[in-house]
């Protein structure tokens, strides 16, 4: 006798829908990677903007009341907090922009056919490897007035007396070239990533592509604008982007190297929110520098990605 005739139904008719389960064991194999990051990352953040709006500050005894959008004005009137968001920007992109292209160079030769090209490739992400505070006092060395390797390489090419560094430049002390020397750090420390990044983009490019175009006549920046590019596009938007995001939100390498001085040269918006809250104790305040900061670069940055995703769309039609 069959199950149809036994019940009086089809077989699996009235049966619990298999979904319900499989969603409840999804939830609880999820679980674990979502709730660090609802512990570590998102309470975290909600606690920080509560804190925008009142007037919390250090001390255990110390009250705190709800001010409303009272930080916020006082911001606007702030020029230190301006001057230092003036600064932030011309570092993130003063140090995104030869950092792209920087890579992008290092990447296309790593994929040319050299010798030892696998010690060049291991070469090429040391500094990825090393912490930001190890970074900042290996240039600080480097910067040193007195024994660092820049103004001793310097006087030994005779580049010292022509420059005016008979006796030494203090590179991270100039009102001058404080900035323009901690961006050559921000550049350096960043390009492992962007180069790692953009080497895996290229190894997608087809090889038959670029030998057609060879076989074409194209010649290389032919070959790169046609071929290249297009491949590694997407790669080279999602980095850019990141990048900009990270280096908007620097901290520990200005902090080793400069602390934000010569004369506040150097305080970026991250490293100003830090001493607000750290050592003034504002931490009301600061939680509201830290809530502009966030809007602005997420602004910057959608502003930036539609232009980029609008030139994306016309290249494609064009390319039709």
């Amino acid at each position: 006798m069959s199950l149809a005739t036994a019940t009086g139904r089809p077989p699996g008719q009235g049966r619990r829908p298999e979904g319900g389960g499989r969603s409840t064991g999804t939830w609880f194999l999820v679980l674990p990677a979502v709730l660090p990051i609802l512990v570590l990352s998102v309470g975290p953040l909600l606690y920080g903007m509560s804190l925008a709006f009142t007037d919390a500050q250090s001390g255990r005894t110390a009250p705190t009341h709800f001010v409303g959008v009272l930080n916020f004005a006082d911001l606007l009137h702030d020029s230190l907090f301006w001057e230092s968001f003036r600064i932030g920007m011309v570092w993130a992109v003063g140090v995104t922009v030869p950092q792209f292209l920087l890579s992008l160079g290092l990447a296309l030769l790593l994929t040319q056919r050299l010798r030892l090209r696998w010690l060049v490739r291991v070469l090429a992400i040391v500094p990825w490897a090393m912490p930001e505070v190890v970074v900042g006092v290996m240039w600080r060395l480097v910067y040193h007035p007195d024994a660092g390797v820049l103004n001793e390489t310097l006087r030994r090419l005779g580049l010292s007396h022509l420059l005016g560094l008979e006796d030494g430049r203090d590179w991270l002390s100039g009102l001058g070239t404080a900035l323009p020397a901690v961006i050559v750090v921000g550049v350096w420390a960043g390009m492992p990533q962007t180069t790692v990044a953009l080497l895996a983009g290229l190894q997608n490019v087809p090889g038959e592509l670029r030998e057609a175009a060879t076989v074409d006549g194209a010649g290389a920046w032919r070959r790169f604008t046609t071929v290249t590019w297009p491949a590694v596009r997407p790669v080279a938007l999602a980095i850019t982007a990141l990048n900009f995001i990270w280096n908007a939100n620097s901290f520990a390498l200005v902090y080793v190297l400069t602390d934000g001085g010569p004369g506040g040269r150097t305080r970026l918006p991250m490293l100003f929110a830090y001493e607000e809250a750290f050592r003034y104790g504002q931490f009301g305040y600061a939680a509201a520098m830290g809530m502009v900061l966030v809007a602005v670069v997420a602004v910057l940055l959608g502003v930036f990605l539609a232009a980029r995703l609008r030139g994306d769309r016309t290249y494609r039609v064009e390319e039709r």
